[in-house]
């Protein structure tokens, strides 16, 4: 579904969404819904969503997940270290009980420069790709909380952020968000009911709404 709008005999604007078949090629019998219905219905299950401590919880879990999946190089680089460090204490040992050769000098100052090339190298990815802690991403996402859903732009970032898409059926719609699993679907009559939508009208099969 696409964005339209129409003004009326009175000159007042009207604005909604409706199929793109509808329009040109009639393959569609769904009626247009009204576009203040169908954007308020999903800001306000986003910021539902988000006020979900548990869900955040989810997300920023998932997060943390992906970004360890994400940094191939940083793992073995971090383990090749702690083996380096781990044979620099094992010759210190060895020069403490006197097992000192020219070879055992030498070894040492190779791991001795295989370490400072490591750290140079960890440090260079971290800083290419730095890893945000769970403090950092909760921040992150709460802080839409503060959304004023009355701003368009801010509205925008919101569905932006949160919201893959939208499907809208006969007697509900079905919110798909950008994290696994998360779908949350939508009575039009309990919308009706609170009063949110006494003049929806939907017909035929579902059809997605892009926000």
């Amino acid at each position: 579904m696409a964005g339209e709008s129409g003004t009326s005999e009175s000159l007042k604007v009207h604005r909604y969404y409706r199929c793109v078949n509808t329009k040109k090629k009639r393959l569609c019998d769904k009626k247009p819904i009204k576009k203040a219905l169908i954007e308020n219905l999903v800001i306000n299950a986003v910021m539902e969503m988000i006020a979900d401590d548990n869900i955040v919880n989810y997300i920023v879990d998932t997060a943390m997940e992906l970004q360890k999946r994400e940094s191939s190089s940083l793992p073995l680089l971090t383990q090749q270290l702690e083996e380096t460090m781990k044979a620099i204490n094992n010759m210190l040992n060895a020069i403490q009980q006197g097992i000192i050769t020219s070879s055992t000098k030498q070894r040492l100052d190779e791991l001795e420069e295989i370490k400072s090339n490591l750290e140079v190298s960890i440090l260079q990815e971290q800083m290419q790709k730095p890893l945000l802690t769970r403090e950092q991403l909760t921040f992150w996402i709460c802080r839409f909380r503060k959304t004023d859903v009355t701003k368009l732009e801010q509205r925008q970032r919101l569905i932006d952020m949160f919201v893959n898409s939208v499907y809208v059926y006969d007697d509900h719609a079905v919110i798909t968000f950008n994290y696994r699993d998360g779908t949350k679907t939508v009575s039009f009559k309990e919308v009706e009911d609170s009063g949110m939508g006494s003049s929806l009208s939907l017909f035929g099969a579902p059809v997605r709404v892009f926000l």
